[in-house]
């Protein structure tokens, strides 16, 4: 688990977290609500397919830009798969395989505490 998380909140615009995912060796981010409660989870896959293709490119117009304006809230998925921290590695490999997903946020009550990844977990069958 890696208890160092960044997060974005609801209202950020995708362009925050297209800076992020730029910079950052990982490739979800949990969203945080006005009060600093869990509403969703944005990864760098749902934020590609948000945005325009041509960012970046040659014939990039302004209307390829005002993709990055759009809201996380209006792109992130609602109501991610969470676990506590007693999980144990192989119940949070079976998680994210019976999900199809590539992460799972760690909440102590309502308190993230951490995310465990499939790389995460690959690192603690390799490392054990």
């Amino acid at each position: 688990m890696s208890t160092r998380v960044v997060t974005v909140e609801m209202d950020d615009r995708l362009m925050v977290a297209k800076d992020i995912f730029e910079q950052a060796p990982f490739h979800h981010l949990p969203v945080l609500d006005e009060h600093g409660h869990l509403a969703g989870m944005l990864s760098e896959r749902d934020l590609l397919r948000a945005i325009s293709p041509h960012i970046g490119a040659v014939g990039e117009t302004n209307r390829d830009l005002d993709t990055l304006l759009k809201r996380i809230h209006q792109v992130m998925r609602r109501n991610p798969v969470t676990a506590p921290p007693s999980l144990s590695v192989d119940s949070a490999a079976k998680l994210l395989l019976q999900h199809n997903i590539g992460s799972l946020v760690v909440l102590d009550g309502d308190s993230l505490v951490g995310i465990v990844t499939w790389k995460d977990l690959l690192r603690h069958y390799i490392n054990p």
